[in-house]
């Protein structure tokens, strides 16, 4: 499941283009390849670990794009039972940018929400690339409110460029769908466990991301705006992307630092897109042990300590 190479995975392709050669010789005549294929797997291993360990904050930005990266509904196929999506805001649209609906996690009911990208061209283009309109803020808010009623947890999975900024988007409301879902989230009085699986983009990410614990994936990003987009204000280039995504702090290690997630949750090595099962039961185990958590504390106090630690993100001292 790794699609097309990135720019820095060619040489990881070419291995692995060898071992699946030789796998294929092997098969197809009486010669005795194992013990060269595993050679070239160990090889092909640590490679893996050189390349991923180290990086760049632009890298990041490629495998959190990467087009064969799990999206929200592989993570709820993988992480919950019983899943029944609800559609719709009850006032416009239906918007399939994101996805909303109960499932089981773990025997508990919960309420999921999670942008929602497409594989092929045409599924891109009915998803619309993961920008949501303002109906699926209002959706998904009209999802916590159900689970807010009835006593539901609620899980959130990050993976969006942004909010669409489209004139018909505009004209509905989508400033003010992200703001109002903003407040309604940080009184929510169930626990709200956040993941960033992919890209977090601008307000379209912070729509559904106002929970009490953020957790990233190690190759995730959550910035305020995409390093096109700063580089096409700062420098009035877009070819310094790169130099942006540095300036930024875009990636899990650098919010770590920052406050601003909670946990950094390990991916499969080479990547979540190598290994969906794998990255999805990682992220599952995360998100367990932080939800028994705040399953254990009062919903007021729940308020009380989401709001503190939103208030308090942007505070520095000299």
């Amino acid at each position: 499941m790794t699609g097309q190479p990135l720019g820095f995975e060619k040489s990881i392709q070419e291995l692995e283009n060898k071992i699946a050669e030789l796998k294929t010789i092997g098969q197809g005549s009486q010669m005795d390849l194992e013990e060269e294929v595993r050679k070239l797997q160990k090889k092909l291993k640590r490679l893996l670990r050189d390349t991923y360990s180290d990086l760049s904050p632009w890298q990041r930005v490629q495998v959190a794009r990467h087009p064969m990266r799990p999206y929200t509904l592989e993570y709820v196929r993988e992480m919950t039972t019983e899943f029944v999506e609800l559609r719709g805001d009850r006032r416009f649209a239906e918007d399939k940018a994101i996805v909303a609906g109960l499932a089981k996690f773990e025997g508990r009911t919960v309420a999921i929400i999670g942008h929602q990208k497409g594989r092929s061209t045409k599924e891109n283009i009915e998803r619309n690339f993961g920008m949501p309109h303002p109906e699926g803020y209002r959706k998904a808010l009209r999802v916590m409110k159900l689970a807010e009623k009835f006593g539901f947890p609620v899980l959130t999975f990050i993976d969006t460029p942004g909010a669409f900024p489209g004139i018909g988007a505009e004209e509905r409301g989508q400033a003010e769908a992200i703001g109002y879902n903003l407040y309604e989230m940080s009184i929510l009085k169930v626990p709200i466990v956040v993941s960033i699986v992919g890209e977090g983009g601008s307000g379209g990410a912070l729509a559904i991301s106002v929970g009490d614990r953020l957790l990233m994936q190690e190759n995730a990003v959550y910035a305020v705006i995409s390093p096109e987009g700063c580089a096409s204000i700062l420098w009035r280039d877009t070819k310094k992307a790169p130099l942006a995504a540095e300036a930024m702090r875009v990636t899990a290690h650098d919010l770590l630092r920052l406050g601003v997630i909670d946990e950094i949750v390990k991916e499969p090595l080479g990547g979540a897109h190598r290994d969906h099962k794998r990255a999805a039961s990682i992220l599952k185990r995360v998100i367990r042990r932080h939800l028994r958590e705040l399953l254990k504390e009062d919903p007021g106090q729940l308020v009380v300590e989401r709001r503190e630690k939103w208030r308090a993100m942007g505070i520095f001292g000299e």
